[in-house]
């Protein structure tokens, strides 16, 4: 603001009526307000020393970002010369997403493990429409499939997903309600019928079988390995392939098998809009979102099991996995929106499931 002499001189003449205690409340005000200016600058100015980036994503991550982060960071300081300061947040993927929406999780970007709570955070205005068109593999930066892990030797001779619906096997499952792997598991049980020409009569009898000896349902992946793992509870256990292969690594006797019939796990990852532009951090996030589907992250993926969506970086590394000829995925099953309203909402398949 420019101030002509004649205003400046009139503003010191009305400073000088002022008693000591009106001078004292005016100079008091004054300080307060450019406080509070600076305080909204700093939080929608990325620039400067140092910028923060929140990270939510779902709980079987942790290891990949653990290898993948200080990657980015370096890469950013070289080329920026600033320091990115990661806060992390891992979670069951629906219980994560629905913190972002409530604000619980003040997200710049998230990592989740369905695209269906990417959705529902777009859904709530925080993430712009379109955002699958956005990143490579319509939003998709990470991918699995499911893995049966057994008792070391597989004692009762689990073979297929029919398996899982014998009344001496005991399944650990995950809730499709907080997680997504549950919602993986769900999916995986429901297709292994119908993908194979089943009518969804059987496939509601078949997954129901599976889920009425499953009292209690972890609340994410990690909680279901470690029940299994370190608390012994169930026959078997259905995740993510990476995270058996993560696990394999402290204990290389853990018997599984994939199946060959199998879903096509897709984790998507997304720019929260609405967070960013108001931390002004948009620049910092969207360069990581690409650093994730860059050839230095996906190898780091593709090392801790996940099947990266570079395909070549996985023959570079030199892994074998288990082939899957019949590999479907949620567009085979409906797609998302159908998903959600048929098996997740109030009232549907799950809940229906489980009550018997």
């Amino acid at each position: 603001m420019n101030l002509s002499l004649p205003s400046i001189r009139s503003l010191f003449r009305r400073v000088r009526s002022l008693d000591r205690r009106n001078f004292l409340s005016l100079l008091l005000a004054g300080l307060l307000g450019s406080l509070a200016l600076a305080s909204c600058a700093g939080g929608g100015n990325a620039s400067g020393p140092e910028v923060k980036l929140n990270l939510v994503s779902f709980s079987v991550t942790k290891a990949a970002h653990d290898e993948i982060i200080p990657k980015f960071v370096e890469k950013w300081q070289k080329e920026h010369n600033q320091k990115v300061v990661f806060d992390r947040s891992y979670g069951g993927s629906l219980a994560q997403a629905d913190d972002v929406i409530a604000g619980k999780q003040p997200a710049d970007v998230v990592h989740l493990a369905l695209p269906l709570d990417v959705t529902r955070i777009a859904d709530a205005g925080l993430i712009q429409p379109g955002w699958e068109d956005r990143s490579p593999r319509r939003g998709v930066v990470s991918q699995s499939v499911a893995a049966i892990v057994t008792r070391d030797g597989n004692p009762k001779k689990i073979q297929s997903w029919a398996d899982l619906a014998r009344e001496d096997v005991k399944v650990l499952a995950a809730d499709p309600k907080t997680s997504g792997i549950g919602v993986w598991q769900l999916l995986a049980l429901w297709g292994s019928v119908t993908q194979t020409g089943g009518e969804p009569a059987q496939a509601i009898d078949f997954v129901q079988k599976v889920y009425q000896k499953t009292p209690t349902l972890a609340r994410d992946a990690r909680e279901a390995s470690d029940r299994f793992f370190q608390e012994g509870e169930g026959d078997l256990l259905v995740t993510y392939e990476n995270e058996v292969i993560l696990a394999r690594r402290n204990r290389p006797e853990i018997s599984y098998f994939i199946p060959p019939l199998n879903i096509s796990i897709d984790n998507p990852v997304a720019v929260v809009d609405k967070n960013v532009d108001k931390r002004g951090t948009r620049e910092v996030a969207e360069a990581f979102v690409d650093f994730l589907y860059s050839d230095l992250a996906q190898r780091e993926f593709a090392k801790l099991g996940y099947r990266s969506v570079n395909p070549f970086v996985a023959r570079d590394e030199g892994l074998q996995f288990p082939p899957t000829p019949t590999l479907f995925n949620a567009q085979d099953l409906g797609g998302w929106p159908l998903i959600q309203q048929k098996f997740l909402t109030g009232g549907g398949i799950f809940e229906k499931i489980k009550a018997g």
